[in-house]
Order: C-alpha cells, then sequence, then structure tokens
C-alpha cells in the first residue's frame, strides 16, 4: 500500500488529504519534508524501507562506465555513509535480526570522467530509483551521480526511536541553469582554510557547482603567487598567517572537485588593485596634483608596456594554478579621477584618439587583458561595467549583471548583443537583513523580461555574493544559509513547481534542519525546533 505524491513540470498532484491523515494515524507512516532543492519529477510514497548501517552496501552496476577506483565517488561513499546514518557508531552498532536485511545502493554512469574536473559543459542529470531492499542511481557523469547521492541522502529519516527508513521513490532531476555560483571575498577580510571547506561542504548540499573565489581586491593580496611574492608579502594584512598558499589554492581546488564544484578565480582590474601597488610598485598610476604627483596612486596603469608584460605572466601563472576554463576579470568601479590628473595618460589618450572619454581607456585597457586570457584558452567574465561602456562587445564573453534597479533590462541588453548573463543582482547576502527575508531571494524570475528562446538560453545562471566588507569567519555561515539555499532552488529548480513561498517554506525549515544536524549554523527561518539542534563545532 502506498500513497504517491507526485510532482513534475507543469502538474502537481495532491491525494485526498482526509484520507491521508487516516492513514499516518492508523499507520505512523511517514514522507520526508522533502528534497532541497526540489528535482524536477519527484514522485515519492509511503510505503517505506528499514536502513541497517551494517547491512547498507554502495556499489557499481555491472554497465557502468566506471568501477570502484573512482575518487571521485569512492570518496563519495565514504562522505555520504554518515551523512546517511548520522548517529551510527560502529563500535556499538549491533545487528538485529528483524534489521539484517541488506540494501544495495547502486551507481552506473555513461562516461568515465572520473579524473576530470567539472566544467561548463558537464551535465549533472541522474535518475534515482528507491525500491525493496535497493536504490539504483543512474547519471551521464560522476558529478550528475554525485547530485543523486545528496539527494538520496536526503530522503533517509529516523523515527522517533532513532531506526532509519527511505521510502519508495522514482525522480527524475537535472538544473534549470549550468551556472549556480557562491562568490566569497577574502580580500576585505581573511577566510581561514577551514572556513571556505565547510562552506563548500554546504555548497553540495544545496546542488551549488561553482565558487566564485573573488580573492584579492583593495584591502588586501592573500593570494601567494609563485611569479610574484612580494604581492603577498607586502600586499596581505599579514605574509605568514593571512595568506593563500599554493598548496592552500590546490587544496580548495581539490577538495571542491570531489564535491563537483568549479573554482572561479576573480582577479578584478584595473579597479579595486590597491593592494597589488604594494608588492609590484610601478603596476598602478601616480595621481597628480597640478603638475606635480600627489603621492597616492590609482587604478592599473593602462598606457605603460610593462603593465600588460606583468598581467601576461601573472594571468599565465593562474591559467595553470587554477585548471576550470572560466576566469573573472572583474573590470567594475574603476574611478577615473587619478587617470584625469596624470599628464602622461592625458598625453596617451590623444595619441590614440581616445579624447577625454576614459571609457574609451578602460576599454582599452580590458582589451589587452582578455586577448592576454584568450591566447591563455580561458573565457573571461566580466561585471556588466564593462559591457556598459565597451563600444567592441564582440570580444566579450560572459557578462555579471550585478547592479540593482531593473536588473532583468540589464540582462535583456546582455542577451540582445548575443552574450551570455551570469545573475547576481538579487542575491546580494551580505548585507544584515531578517533571515525571513529569505523569500526576496525565493521569488526571484531570472528569465522574466522579453526575448526569443535562444536569447533566454544565454542566461547560464545566477550567482550569490557575499561581500567581505562586514562579513568574516565569525558570521560567514549563519548570513549564508539557509537564506542561499533560497537562491540554490530558484537556480535548479523547475520554477513552475516552486513559485510559492508558503508551500517552499516548511521544506526549507526541514532543509535548515539538516543542515544543523551536519555541523552547519544555518539561521533559523522563524519560531519552531530541529529534533538535533546545532551542537557547536
Amino acid at each position: 500500500m502506498g500513497v504517491m505524491c507526485i510532482v513534475s513540470p507543469g502538474r502537481y498532484t495532491r491525494p485526498n488529504l482526509y484520507l491521508l491523515f487516516l492513514i499516518i494515524l492508523q499507520f505512523g507512516l511517514h514522507t520526508v519534508e522533502g528534497v532541497w532543492p526540489l528535482p524536477q519529477a519527484f514522485i515519492s510514497s509511503t510505503e517505506r524501507y528499514p536502513l541497517n548501517a551494517q547491512a547498507f552496501y554502495f556499489g557499481y552496476g555491472r554497465q557502468s562506465a566506471i568501477q570502484q577506483g573512482c575518487s571521485v565517488l569512492d570518496a563519495a561513499f565514504k562522505r555520504y555513509f554518515p551523512l546517511i546514518f548520522p548517529d551510527y557508531n560502529p563500535e556499538n552498532g549491533v545487528l538485529r535480526p528483524s534489521q539484517n536485511k541488506p540494501f544495495t545502493f547502486k551507481i552506473s554512469v555513461d562516461q568515465d570522467d572520473c579524473e576530470s574536473y567539472p566544467n561548463e559543459d558537464s551535465s549533472e542529470r541522474y535518475n534515482l530509483s528507491v525500491s525493496a531492499g535497493r536504490a539504483s542511481l543512474n547519471a551521464e557523469t560522476v558529478w550528475g551521480a554525485l547530485r543523486g547521492l545528496e539527494t538520496f541522502s536526503q530522503l533517509v529519516y529516523q523515527d522517533d526511536i532513532g531506526s532509519y527508513f527511505v521510502n519508495r521513490t522514482e525522480i527524475d532531476d537535472f538544473p534549470r541553469f549550468q551556472f549556480r555560483g557562491i562568490l566569497l571575498d577574502t580580500s576585505r577580510h581573511y577566510l581561514p582554510m577551514q572556513t571556505i571547506l565547510k562552506t563548500l561542504d554546504a555548497m553540495a548540499y544545496s546542488k551549488f557547482n561553482v565558487f566564485h573565489w573573488h580573492i584579492v581586491d583593495d584591502p588586501s593580496f592573500p593570494y601567494q603567487s609563485s611569479t610574484f611574492p612580494d604581492l603577498s608579502s607586502k600586499g596581505a594584512f599579514h605574509p605568514m598567517t593571512h595568506i593563500y598558499t599554493q598548496s592552500d589554492v590546490r587544496r580548495v581546488i581539490s577538495y571542491a572537485r570531489l564535491l563537483g564544484i568549479r573554482v572561479l578565480p576573480e582577479f578584478d582590474s584595473p579597479g579595486h588593485t590597491k593592494s597589488w601597488g604594494k608588492g609590484h610598485s610601478d603596476l598602478l598610476t601616480p595621481c597628480y596634483k597640478g603638475a606635480t604627483p600627489s603621492g597616492t596612486f590609482g587604478p592599473v596603469n593602462p598606457v605603460l608596456p610593462s603593465t600588460y608584460q606583468f598581467m601576461a605572466t601573472l594571468f599565465e601563472e593562474l591559467s595553470s594554478v587554477f585548471p576550470d576554463s572560466y576566469i573573472h576579470l572583474g573590470g567594475d568601479e574603476v574611478d577615473f579621477s587619478c587617470w584625469r590628473s596624470n599628464p602622461y595618460v592625458r598625453a596617451f589618450m590623444q595619441s590614440m584618439g581616445f579624447g577625454a572619454d576614459f571609457n574609451k581607456l578602460q576599454a582599452f585597457y580590458i582589451e589587452n587583458i582578455i586577448n592576454i586570457t584568450s591566447a591563455l584558452n580561458k573565457t573571461s567574465i566580466v561585471w556588466q561595467d564593462v559591457f556598459d561602456y565597451h563600444e567592441r562587445r564582440t570580444s566579450l564573453s560572459v557578462v555579471e549583471v550585478w547592479r540593482a534597479g531593473c536588473y532583468l533590462c540589464e540582462v535583456r541588453k546582455v542577451v540582445k548583443a548575443g552574450l551570455r548573463v551570469i545573475l547576481a543582482s538579487p542575491w546580494y547576502l551580505d548585507q544584515p537583513g531578517p533571515t525571513h527575508n529569505w523569500a526576496r531571494y525565493y521569488t526571484v524570475w531570472p528569465l522574466a523580461f522579453k526575448g526569443s528562446e535562444e536569447q533566454k538560453k544565454l542566461v547560464i545562471g545566477g550567482e550569490v555574493c557575499m561581500w567581505g566588507e562586514y562579513v568574516d569567519a565569525t558570521n560567514l555561515t549563519p548570513r549564508l544559509w539557509p537564506r542561499a539555499s533560497a537562491a540554490a532552488e530558484r537556480l535548479w529548480s523547475d520554477e513552475r513547481q516552486t513559485s510559492s513561498v508558503d508551500k517552499a517554506f516548511p521544506r526549507l525549515q526541514d532543509f535548515r534542519c539538516k543542515l544543523l544536524r551536519r555541523g552547519i549554523q544555518a539561521e533559523p527561518l522563524y519560531v519552531g525546533h530541529c529534533q538535533h539542534e546545532y551542537q557547536g563545532v
């Protein structure tokens, strides 16, 4: 006997609620609150099966292109076992006769991509089927298999005496958008390695797949360059304790890979570069007061050949350190006052025919940087400012829309120009606010603008931004979660199924409790409790 709750694109079928209530009263049947983010097609039954940690086995399907020895999935099996059975202790676990039926979870993957990195084209589609004594997970890639493992872990629940169960379930799932990112700013406040790694864990629980590492900015330069070590030794808050060594960066990339998360570095210029100048004195533009230098410095100096030689060498290093094909070049919020004060800059502009148009000078600089990164086979991302002032937009590839106001108006302009878009404007979470404002991050419709289907396909995803002016390791996690999970569902799920805040609320409450049990210090949504409250670090 089973009562079915069916969710599939464009329809929602609900059983007779009174009958369901009577069944639950009589038999104590249970369905989990749901999976977050909501799968595309989800059929769940009240028919349930007991699970026992001592009789639960991961394995590979016979037809799977990969078998034991796959680094990504072997690590995932070890990681998910304690997430599925959080109370299990092998030292005092006793196998009771009534629960000794084995449960086998078989994974089959079409492509052998175990030793690769996730990329912008990686499929994350999976099919999950749960029945008596077995579950089967089929995916095109290991990255889809990881998403299916996360879904299964959320389907398992405990009764009041701590026994584990999973319900009969059929899921066909895939992300709505290919790019689902979280930006962390490690320049305005240094974030310790453990804080970054813990954030990557939480990202995987919500099926985010891009870590946008805004690693350097005006306040500090914590990236330890092997080519230009003075950038961090003189530009970091502290040259020993507040840096990310090459080993640290490799660890973040490796850790993220095992979670199916891409690492997207951002080295923003020509503005936001004050810390760069401390370790490379000729890089920034000297500001003038009248006819003499004032002793202060502005953005990167765009008129010197040495600037581009330095950038070419730095980005060559970065292209070998960061394996992802995307790199973020920034390009936002450039203050022209220093360039305007410098007679050599003004003379260069006249010789180039720019007149007094500093937007043309900035475009000249960005063109050169894009040419450098293109030669390294990197796809460049820029903030929307570059698109807004750039006349030759054909050199641009991906534009990140971040400004407030009519952000969909900007999205429409970018896709009409044939460029890809990442939307960040509605998901700036760094400013403090009541947790119940998660609804404003949930009720975002990224494609609600006038345009063709082809144009809307150019919106490749969105991103939650956690800037660091008021955020460090003490408050990052509760400020980020569970509000970021609201954006995660908007970027993964079918928006026709997830348009109701009221229906989402109990599911998000349940998911927030899962985060707490997994050690993620997520803020409460409202009055209430979790069966397993946060126990500290």
